[in-house]
């Protein structure tokens, strides 16, 4: 129920963004979430938030998905900024604002480490709403994507040696980075070798007549779970190990993708899919989470602003840390540039599943502490850069602009499609059947057309002869040759971006795969 409360909410909350242009859809669905937490009845359905299933279950496939989405290459070549920004930015920056933190509010020094390692992971998805509609460096970008694929690794081990220092009274510097390293390394190989065997499994069948594409993709989607739950019952990142099995995945989708064309593109398509419903899920529970811990949590936040203080405080400092490292160490050392990277460093679901993981580590008082001084830095991590953004980024007038120009392109390939039709010497029941299928790309079907058309093929009125169906997929595949020769000629003369016309093209493609394809059964 908590999960089908929540699909629904993923489900309205995006078809709300579609209506709001300007602003991402990330902040519609926070606000979706926080809309479900604050109405009792659907509040009452969903689960309270525990951070060991949304480990397992949201947050292994998400980073699985973005570690295949990303090229090994250029991994390799950041090797560098990742170990630097993910590793001894993270560290050091940590370990400097939870000593401020410690003497600013005289809290423990342990529990100083506790908040501030929490705030250490940054958040891909949440860095990219924060940058909707205006334009950001590339370069930059994937620097900031790469630090927070890594990041959460180091955030996680912080937190085990803080929680120990407060339990025990004991630290170790040798032992945390011994565990440290182990961890990752650990994490890397074990989530290497997995993928590994998983690729060669799968390929050994792709290669063969024994594919089966539902058994294939069913492996691909419970890999990330699997390689997940053993790496963390071994003892080693669980994160660091999906992060990797994902990078390998993407090599071999590089040089397997036309072994078996319909397994690709299922898994392209599942990818995409999952990917946007379960960033979506990610906000609409974080959304959820906030309303509770603000109900929760009422007499703490009522009691003192000390809670307040603290994560404005934390977040100062990770920004000033970040804006240093990026002066002194970032190749372009322009001040926007280390300013762009600091407020880059944006937090999110991953910082709510380390706060949730503490509960019982803790006495009541300091966890409902840190749940919101945690939620602060969150909360100011998303909100300070994208209101700055909007005073230091150019709007991106190209993606604002995409729309129009591929409505525009649509119209015009549907013209000369429509045109293609009225030369050819076809029966009047497929040229009326043919022009409305290729109206449809264009959406210029009315609802009411829509009906009379399916009320037709529902009552066997329009069901066209054998000879007649023959006769409108070939006039199709001429409409289709007709609609591509025209955008190919765009993308020649450079009329429009070749992006653009590439998105359309496919389309096209898809509609005449639609046609064409012999399993098909919906035609």
């Amino acid at each position: 129920m908590s999960s089908f409360v929540i699909v629904v909410a993923v489900a309205i909350s995006n078809i709300i963004a579609r209506y709001i242009h300007g602003i991402s859809s990330t902040y519609i669905n926070l606000i979706v979430g926080i809309i479900v937490g604050l109405i009792p009845f659907t509040n009452h359905l969903v689960l309270e938030f525990n951070d060991k299933i949304f480990m397992i279950f949201i947050l292994a496939p998400l980073l699985f998905f973005e570690g295949q989405a990303t090229p090994l290459m250029a991994v390799g070549k950041r090797t560098k900024s990742i170990v630097n920004t993910a590793v001894l930015l993270a560290a050091i920056s940590a370990i400097i604002a939870a000593f401020v933190v410690h003497q600013f509010f005289n809290l423990m020094l342990p529990l100083a480490l506790v908040i501030v390692a929490i705030s250490t992971p940054t958040d891909a998805t949440a860095f990219d709403s924060v940058v909707t509609g205006r334009k950001f460096s590339n370069s930059l970008g994937n620097t900031l994507k790469m630090e927070s694929l890594f990041n959460d690794a180091t955030g996680i081990i912080l937190l085990q040696a803080a929680i120990t220092w407060l339990t025990t009274g004991y630290l170790s510097f040798w032992a945390s980075t011994g565990d440290f390293l182990f961890s990752a390394i650990g994490g890397i190989i074990l989530g290497a070798g997995l993928a590994f065997a998983v690729v060669s499994f799968r390929q050994y069948f792709v290669r063969s007549s024994y594919n089966v594409i539902s058994s294939q993709t069913l492996i691909y989607v419970l890999t990330p779970f699997c390689i997940y739950l053993l790496a963390e019952m071994l003892g080693v990142s669980g994160i660091i190990a999906v992060v990797t099995a994902g990078l390998v995945h993407n090599s071999e989708a590089n040089r397997s993708r036309f072994s078996s064309p319909r397994q690709m593109h299922l898994g392209i398509q599942l990818i995409n899919f999952v990917g946007e419903v379960l960033n979506s899920f990610v906000f609409v529970v974080l959304g959820i989470s906030l309303v509770r811990i603000f109900a929760n949590q009422y007499n703490t936040i009522m009691g003192s602003i000390k809670w307040l203080a603290t994560g404005v405080l934390v977040y100062v400092l990770l920004w000033g840390c970040r804006y240093i490292y990026a002066r002194l160490w970032v190749g372009d050392k322009k001040r926007q540039t280390a300013s762009l990277f600091a407020l880059g460093g944006v937090h999110g679901t991953v910082t709510l599943a380390m706060t949730f993981s503490i509960s019982n580590q803790v006495s009541q008082y300091w966890f409902s502490f840190i749940v919101v001084v945690e939620t602060v830095v969150i909360i100011l991590s998303m909100l300070v850069p994208t209101i700055v953004f909007k005073f230091m980024l150019p709007i991106d007038v190209d993606e604002q602009n995409r729309p129009a120009q591929l409505e525009q392109l649509r119209h015009g390939m549907v013209e000369v499609g429509i045109k293609q039709i009225k030369t050819m010497d076809l029966s009047s029941v497929v040229r009326a059947s043919v022009i409305y299928d290729l109206r449809d790309q264009i959406q210029k079907n009315t609802l009411g057309s829509f009906f009379k058309q399916w009320g037709a093929v529902t009552a066997n009125k329009s069901v066209l002869t054998g000879l007649q169906s023959v006769e409108q997929r070939r006039a199709l595949m001429q409409a289709f040759d007709a609609e591509r020769d025209y955008l190919y000629d765009l993308a020649k003369r450079h009329v429009v971006n070749s992006d653009v016309v590439y998105e359309i093209y496919s389309e096209i493609l898809l509609s005449e795969s639609l046609v064409l394809d012999p399993r098909n059964q919906m035609i």
